[in-house]
């Protein structure tokens, strides 16, 4: 249960954190969905990131490109359970910048794909990534601090953890 515990309150913090007023793309979401594939048992390491983010997007709202951004957001997940067996300082900032890139080209192209402000066609597409590339910095500047706040508050927690437990007796 403890082992489960710290990361569920993590999420439920990221999960909050999208609800408080911040700059356009700079969110907890792929840091979120990173830690939950590293820390949390398979089972809930999907649901449980997911969950989190429908219900914050009940009061966010939703759109047509939700299942995009859902998408992303399992894939990042599923970067997180490989990451799990290969954690280091370099692999979990390198899976930060790649699941932000995931995200960029994906939810995109979905918006690009599901809204009428640009032509369908590959001119149209490039304009889509095109005045999306602030975001892009936004985006890739929230995974980075995010996701070195989860990943090192965990570290913290457990090391601090560590040293507040009480001398076992040998008799």
């Amino acid at each position: 249960m403890q082992k489960i515990l710290l990361p569920v309150v993590i999420i439920c913090i990221a999960a909050f954190l999208r609800l408080l007023p911040h700059m356009p793309n700079f969110a907890p979401i792929a840091a979120m969905a990173l830690f939950g594939g590293v820390y949390l048992d398979r089972r809930f390491a999907i649901a449980l990131p997911l969950v989190a983010m429908i219900v914050s997007d009940i009061f966010l709202g939703f759109s047509q490109s939700t299942p995009f951004v859902y998408g992303c957001f399992i894939l990042t997940a599923c970067m997180g359970m490989w990451l799990k067996r290969h954690t280091s300082v370099g692999m979990v900032i390198a899976a930060s910048l790649l699941s932000s890139v995931l995200f960029f080209l994906v939810t995109n192209f979905g918006y690009w794909l599901t809204n009428s402000l640009y032509p369908r066609t590959f001119a149209g597409q490039m304009a889509a990534y095109y005045f999306a590339l602030p975001f892009f910095r936004n985006t890739l500047i929230g995974d980075l601090f995010y996701t070195g706040l989860f990943f090192g508050g965990y570290a913290f927690a457990q090391r601090f953890s560590h040293l507040t437990k009480p001398a076992t007796k040998h008799t």
